[in-house]
């Protein structure tokens, strides 16, 4: 893997994960209590002996910076780096990212000062484990020039994805959110058991192996193509070898409120798709130097409990809490995603780092909470109810938004004593 470079895909403005990006990027934004997910992609390249990662953004990159800053700190005689790359005028290029591939085009002169072979193109809102050393075995054992990271999917489920149809292994046919209706003969070879649970078409999972000729060529010859899924890669067709490596593990895509809601829950189930106590491939974070979380006189079930958290006398339930979080006496929090704070709810406002928010974030006495994500540094005060409420699937409030039916209170909202949402 010496001779591989991995490029992350920051995304652009976040749009679909508004308002949990009005703040950070999107690769920055927090997850299952400790997280970002940013991590994700960058735990896979290093358990898979990859050392030499550029993440490219262009939107609120101040938090994903300082974190990649503090957590990704290689030795010096291994000569690995995580660094973003931020949208920039050069004289090749005056704008700012346009797409995926436009995005990888302009980075290409950053690449080139660093010797390799071959590119790897990652996302960075996805949640997976992937040992990519198995995909690059796969794409050098195939002569192909371009290979696709591809997983099974049942009929109902393609209509979301870019679609591809292989014949021994290689790709043959490329179809963008096809639809429904249109699926009779877009059917490829798959195992025996996706066969049978009816997973027979593949979905590209917006990762790719790219020969350095192959990718320079193709990005070249479209100066126009802004997107990897939609135009490049059917381009790549036909032109050059393109290969499908067939994962057939976990692995979401964490781009929306509801997907995102839907992942952080499924880790605290009792038995999770994906598995965060992998310790033949474990999650790298920010190494903070905090507390255990504290429960007192307290009932929890089915719930991740950040460090440093503090629960007295509640009731929470298939929840993710987050590092820091306070949770008053008689609360009740269900099915809710809390992020937790950046600072100690009872510490002086004075000596906080950093200063902005509110005085004492966390939820107080004798309020309820059920189907929300709460970001950062909310402060709830006594006596709120939250709830989700039947027929409303986007609205937006003074100090929350309704996304898919899930209530989202953004990063640094103060909800008043007695709030009913």
């Amino acid at each position: 893997m010496d001779d591989l470079l991995a490029v992350i895909l920051g995304g652009g403005a976040g749009k679909r994960l508004f308002p949990l990006t009005m703040h950070r990027s999107k690769p920055a934004v927090p997850l299952g209590g400790k997280y970002r997910l940013i991590d994700i992609p960058v735990s896979n390249c290093i358990n898979s002996d990859i050392s030499r990662i550029f993440v490219l953004t262009q939107f609120n990159s101040a938090s994903l910076n300082r974190h990649i800053a503090r957590t990704y700190q290689f030795d010096r005689f291994r000569g690995g780096f995580v660094t973003v790359l931020a949208a920039q005028q050069t004289q090749e290029s005056k704008n700012w990212f346009q797409g995926t591939a436009d995005a990888v085009r302009q980075s290409l002169f950053n690449l080139r000062s660093y010797r390799h072979s071959h590119v790897l193109i990652l996302s960075g809102d996805q949640l997976y484990t992937m040992d990519y050393r198995k995909l690059m075995q796969c794409h050098m054992d195939s002569g192909a020039g371009v290979t696709l990271a591809t997983i099974p999917v049942r009929a109902d489920e393609a209509p979301a994805f870019g679609v591809v149809k292989t014949e021994n292994g290689f790709v043959s046919e490329f179809y963008e959110k096809p639809a429904s209706d249109d699926l009779a003969d877009k059917a490829s070879p798959v195992s025996k058991e996706m066969r049978e649970a009816g997973r027979v078409f593949l979905a590209s999972m917006g990762i790719y192996v790219f020969d350095k000729k192959v990718l320079k060529e193709l990005l070249a010859a479209r100066p126009d193509a802004n997107d990897f899924g939609q135009e490049i890669i059917p381009e790549a067709i036909g032109k050059y070898p393109v290969a499908s490596y067939a994962f057939e593990g976990y692995w979401s895509d964490v781009g929306t409120v509801q997907s995102f809601f839907e992942a952080n829950l499924m880790l605290a189930k009792r038995s999770p798709e994906y598995d965060i106590y992998n310790a033949t491939a474990p999650l790298y974070t920010n190494t903070r130097m905090l507390p255990p979380a504290k429960i007192l006189s307290s009932h929890v079930e089915d719930s991740l409990m950040g460090e440093a958290a503090v629960v007295v006398n509640s009731r929470i339930s298939n929840s993710v809490i987050g590092i820091r979080s306070y949770i008053g006496a008689g609360t009740t929090v269900e099915n809710t995603v809390f992020m937790g704070a950046d600072y100690y709810a009872w510490h002086d406002p004075r000596l906080r780092n950093p200063p902005e928010g509110p005085p004492s974030p966390g939820i107080g006495d004798g309020s309820y909470v059920e189907g929300a994500i709460v970001d950062r540094n909310v402060q709830i005060g006594k006596r709120c109810v939250i709830r989700r409420r039947e027929g409303v699937r986007n609205a937006d409030g003074e100090n929350y938004f309704v996304r898919d039916g899930i209530i989202v209170i953004p990063k640094n909202a103060r909800i008043p004593d007695d709030t009913v949402i």
